[in-house]
């Protein structure tokens, strides 16, 4: 039976993209707090706490989907956005936070799961619910160069996740190997079999520049690769802001300002 609501879209822009929901009356989807750029008049916002499946289970079973959020690192709490003004379609859009792409994921061509990287996720049809993969152990997650712990996305329905730069889509066949920068994968398709691999070499390891680990994956299955993870941008924003503090540029504009 399909409990997730049946959603269309559109994505807008290039390098810096939002994707518009519109949503029938009574359709719902739900996204991460912060996410919301824009909504037609007929929409109402609601807090949902657990992992945004809709389930009808209780107390608990709430409590353990918000639980599994939280090792991720994201927040207990995520907004439902849904259209109760009337007959007509409402229209409500959400930004990437960062310059990328948003990649939509129709889970039911894909098996019914997606794992993605744990902050990769943007909004989904209500009835899409969010976990953790513990597919390895997790200790090894935790020890994966940029924090590779992975969310899953299970339902029917539609789920959009963003990437920072360019995205790489590649199919691997049976048996196929793919070695990633932990930071650069965004997803995959369940069939992927992944695991954690240590750079070998300690010169490499500490000087190489490339992180301790790759992400090794094994085909079948669908994979997305981003060029421009946050943790790059963000490292390379704080060394430029860092160093201009001392040059003379720096100290030129700061006068230029006065």
């Amino acid at each position: 039976m399909n409990n997730t609501h049946e959603i269309d879209y559109r994505i807008y822009g290039d390098d810096m993209q939002f994707v518009e929901i519109e949503l029938d009356p009574n359709e719902t989807v739900f996204a991460e707090a912060g996410s919301l750029m824009m909504m037609e008049d007929g929409i109402r916002m609601e807090t949902i706490f657990g992992d945004g499946g809709g389930s009808s289970g209780g107390w608990m079973d709430k409590l353990i989907g918000a639980g599994k959020r939280l090792i991720t690192g994201e927040s207990l709490f995520m907004t439902a956005f849904t259209n109760v003004g009337g007959p007509g379609k409402r229209h409500v859009s959400f930004a990437a936070p960062y310059p990328g792409k948003i990649i939509p994921l129709d889970l039911a061509q894909l098996g019914g799961k997606a794992i993605c990287q744990k902050d990769a996720f943007l909004c989904a049809a209500k009835g899409v619910s969010i976990g953790v993969d513990f597919k390895r152990k997790l200790g090894r997650g935790f020890f994966g160069g940029e924090g590779f712990i992975m969310q899953k996305l299970e339902g029917d329905g539609l789920a959009f996740v963003h990437s920072g730069g360019t995205i790489y889509e590649k199919e691997l066949q049976m048996g196929e190997k793919l070695r990633i920068d932990t930071g650069c994968l965004v997803a995959m398709t369940k069939t992927v079999d992944y695991d954690i691999e240590f750079v070998g070499g300690i010169k490499t390891a500490l000087f190489g520049g490339e992180g301790l680990f790759f992400a090794t994956l094994s085909g079948p299955g669908k994979v997305w690769v981003q060029s421009l993870p946050f943790n790059r941008l963000a490292s390379r924003v704080f060394a430029a802001a860092t160093t201009g503090e001392n040059s003379e540029e720096s100290g030129l504009f700061k006068r230029l300002m006065d």
